[in-house]
């Protein structure tokens, strides 16, 4: 069956790895679109942040984004679904990962551009200081209006967010993914998406129905497509449920290894070795 639908995550897959999107990824993304094949931008960024690159590819899909919970338009900021975490399950999130010594954002403005909201950065918590600075230094003169400093984040949060979320160092994040998990359970879903060459890891805390998968499957319902014409490339664990789902499931060589051990799932070439590009030659330009 012939390919109609690409699912595509951008850390660490479509963007190389200094966040650039290469020459030969734009190219071969074109070279689809002339097959008639639909693009669509699935990440667990915020929208907000991952904005900027749909505009630059001028995607006509929604974006897909915060894993899954909120996917809008980029051009008219039109909300297509929301999976807004709900405000008591926001609150123990927030009490638990604090409790654990985890720094705390919230993504908020699902009818808007997005924010992102936080009230402190614990001294040795580089990972989330430089997220901040990144977040800031990629909105440039927006940036007042995407990111603020709140005084207590317990006072802000008094409606449902969009997702909550903490960042920091692989190691402890993964040993605080293993806290919410224990003490939340079904009551929130978590999405660890850990790069240890840079010592980099992010939580991600949503609504128990969202996902990529869940992203993509009502993008593809919408356009009358079925999952067995569906392509999904990742790299991270926050990958696994789209990648399940689709027809056709590609695994970047950079990959974190539990992907790799997806039943059916295929390997294509590193973010730096075009990945992307060599996929879509192979199953999309050839097939």
């Amino acid at each position: 069956m012939s390919i109609r639908l690409l699912a595509l995550d951008l850390d660490g897959t479509l963007l190389n790895s200094r966040g650039k999107l290469s020459e030969g990824n734009r190219l071969a993304l074109n070279q689809a679109r002339e097959r008639g094949v639909l693009i669509a931008l699935v990440t667990g960024r915020r929208f907000r942040d991952a904005r900027p690159i749909a505009l630059e590819l001028g995607l006509d899909l929604p974006l897909i984004s915060h894993n899954g919970a909120l996917t809008k338009h980029v051009q008219t900021l039109e909300t297509v679904a929301a999976i807004l975490l709900p405000l008591e399950a926001a609150r123990e999130v927030l009490r638990v990962g604090r409790r654990a010594g985890g720094d705390v954002m919230v993504s908020d403005d699902p009818d808007g551009a997005g924010l992102l909201v936080y009230d402190h950065v614990s001294g040795d918590n580089r990972a989330l200081a430089e997220y901040i600075r990144w977040a800031r230094t990629v909105h440039g003169d927006d940036s007042g209006d995407a990111v603020r400093q709140v005084d207590s984040l317990d006072d802000y949060l008094d409606h449902a967010p969009i997702h909550v979320a903490f960042s920091g160092h692989c190691e402890p994040m993964r040993r605080l993914a293993e806290i919410l998990k224990s003490e939340l359970g079904s009551l929130v879903k978590i999405f660890p998406t850990l790069y240890p060459p840079r010592d980099f890891g992010m939580l991600d805390i949503v609504h128990p129905d969202a996902s990529k998968a869940t992203g993509v499957a009502a993008a593809a319902a919408e356009l009358d497509i079925t999952h067995d014409e569906v392509i999904a490339i990742g790299d991270n664990l926050n990958d696994v449920e789209m990648l399940t789902w689709a027809g056709t499931a590609v695994a970047m060589a950079n990959a974190e290894p539990g992907l790799k051990e997806i039943a059916g799932v295929h390997l294509t070439a590193s973010n730096d070795e075009d990945g992307v590009a060599v996929a879509i030659e192979r199953f999309v330009l050839q097939s």
